[in-house]
């Protein structure tokens, strides 16, 4: 038996020299290897080579780099691992589930570009049901792809696969802190366009910023910088649950179609977008004030254009916006505001045409981030103004919206989230069908969210 014991200790030993030497002059790597929560430490007796007279060390281990990454836009790291794609390749996601009916007082109160669930002919709805695929390829390049099982193709179908983001980065620099991104993606004009619907307070984006970009996507060509560690703050602020919009760099440059996610291009004059943020701290505070504006030629679509109303021969009309936002991440109390100005189509019932007329509208949103032990409950309110056109809903839709929304969201586990509000909402939206729509009322909605 001894004899047995020491001929397997001796091979064993041959073996765990062989496959040492063999790594050894591959490459060194963290004997640390991180399992989700868990980290396991891997010891071996040490283990000299002789070869020249030199003494090597030889580590074996592995580190993931993309594990627990949370929004879009946080995508090309620092640069540090030039591993295979399938080993940082992960899959990940998010459904929303909804009741809108209860205590409602208007069913013609609704929003179209909000939550076609919300009024007349809504009730129990899967608002979002999204799979997202990502990973590093290469130490410099960068992919994306999230489609949505839960659209609405029109108000009598629904649940229908479309594609959100389809996009690759291409970084430059040591720890990427250049990158270019080429796809369809989210525009960087907005906090709370960029923001995740998985990580947003308030039940839909407000209307003032968001009737800029619907969907908040298009496709073209940006560029982002950002230091090193500002990509890891912005990276920092999703992972802690403080509701980040993700990584979409302190500068962001880019050019892109105009005509909106999963719309073919219709004129010959793209829209060109320019954005600057800078977090810093200010104590234990961390305030990140920003400036974005985009200028281009937006076409209405001929599905779009009511019989009889009037419109230009190209149907094309200037869109051009700049906004400023502030953000006050809530350490504990938070505060989230921007507004925006400019112009673009906009139906005109006086004369039944649709005109470049000018618009402006903004939100305030405030927070307060109150964990308890593994839990976090966090109440909110929302007002929020918009006056001016919505140039991707029919006849370029006239709107005046003044609407107020109290919340609380509360997150027993990672995994699920569960959000109540109360919303008083008036909404003047006309078109050439409805030329006096003005309805106003109050509802309380609700919504549980699955995380995986």
């Amino acid at each position: 038996m001894k004899s047995n014991y020491l001929i397997l200790k001796s091979v064993f030993i041959t073996l765990l020299m062989s496959l040492v030497y063999y790594d050894a002059t591959a490459q060194q790597v963290d004997t640390t290897v991180q399992n989700s929560s868990a980290q396991i430490v891997v010891k071996t007796d040490t283990v000299f080579i002789k070869e020249k007279k030199k003494k090597d060390k030889a580590i074996i281990g592995f580190k993931t780099w993309y594990e627990n990454q949370k929004e879009e836009g946080l995508s090309t790291n620092t640069g540090k691992t030039d591993k295979k794609w399938y080993e940082s390749f992960a899959i990940r996601g998010y459904t929303q589930f909804r009741y809108n009916r209860l205590a409602e007082t208007n069913d013609k109160l609704k929003c179209e570009q909000c939550d076609r669930s919300w009024g007349e002919g809504g009730g129990f709805a899967l608002r979002r049901l999204r799979i997202i695929l990502y990973g590093q390829i290469g130490k410099h390049v960068y992919f994306y792809i999230q489609p949505d099982f839960a659209s609405n193709a029109s108000s009598t179908s629904q649940h229908f696969a479309q594609l959100r983001d389809a996009y690759f980065d291409l970084g430059i620099g040591k720890h990427n802190e250049f990158r270019f991104r080429l796809g369809q993606s989210k525009v960087p004009f907005g906090f709370e366009n960029m923001q995740s619907s998985q990580n947003r307070l308030p039940f839909d984006r407000n209307d003032a910023l968001n009737s800029a970009v619907s969907n908040e996507r298009d496709i073209g060509v940006f560029f982002y910088w950002a230091p090193k560690k500002i990509r890891e703050h912005f990276s920092d602020m999703v992972r802690e649950g403080f509701k980040g919009s993700g990584d979409y760099g302190v500068v962001a440059l880019g050019i892109y179609n105009g005509q909106t996610a999963n719309k073919p291009e219709l004129n010959k004059v793209p829209h060109v977008v320019l954005r600057v943020a800078y977090p810093f701290k200010i104590k234990n505070q961390i305030i990140e004030p920003a400036f974005q504006g985009y200028s281009g030629k937006y076409t209405i679509a001929s599905d779009l254009l009511t019989k009889n109303v009037k419109a230009r021969e190209d149907k094309s009309y200037w869109d051009q916006r700049v906004a400023a936002s502030f953000i006050l991440y809530p350490k504990p109390f938070g505060i989230q505001a921007e507004y925006n100005f400019g112009r673009g189509p906009e139906f005109n019932k006086t004369t039944d045409s649709i005109e470049t007329q000018k618009l402006h509208g903004g939100y305030i949103t405030l927070s307060y981030f109150l964990p308890i032990k593994k839990q976090i409950i966090y109440p909110y309110f929302r007002a929020q103004y918009y006056n001016g056109g919505k140039k991707h809903e029919l006849d370029a839709r006239s709107y005046e919206v003044q609407e107020y929304e109290v919340g609380i969201e509360y997150q027993p586990v990672k995994q699920f989230e569960f959000v109540m509000a109360y919303v008083y909402s008036q909404r003047r939206f006309e078109d050439f069908a409805k030329k006096d729509n003005f309805q106003k009322g109050h509802l309380i909605r609700l919504q549980a969210q699955i995380n995986f």
